[in-house]
């Protein structure tokens, strides 16, 4: 199934990849200095290669954007994954050595746990 939809969105977008190749063939020049009339370092290359490298750097700028602005979240999850591990250790090493829960115990209280009734009116 995952199969199935994975050839039925990529096929389509493959094809348009390659329609968009072959009908961008003309060279343009790709020059990083707008002043100079005549740039010291350009690059002639068909267009799609252009078009194709802009959308790579504009995926790998936003991914890496996206990945610096979770850091916080990931802190955050690391941190109680430490918690977490921590605290199941320290629950086995109590179901290791068996020691009984500790029970609060109150000056004055007797083993009568509950309130006494209230005086009636």
């Amino acid at each position: 199934m995952i199969r199935f939809l994975k050839a039925l969105i990529l096929l389509p977008v493959a094809i348009v990849v390659v329609l968009l190749a072959v009908a961008n063939r003309d060279a343009v020049t790709l020059s990083l200095d707008p002043f100079s009339p005549e740039p010291v370092f350009s690059v002639v290359l068909p267009l799609y290669v252009v078009v194709f490298g802009a959308v790579a750097l504009g995926i790998l700028v936003g991914g890496v954007g996206s990945w610096l602005s979770q850091g916080t979240t990931r802190q955050r999850a690391r941190f109680h994954r430490r918690e977490a591990d921590r605290l199941a250790m320290e629950a086995a090493s109590l179901k290791t050595f068996g020691a009984p829960a500790p029970t609060p115990s109150y000056p004055g209280v007797g083993s009568q746990a509950a309130l006494p009734a209230p005086a009636g009116r």
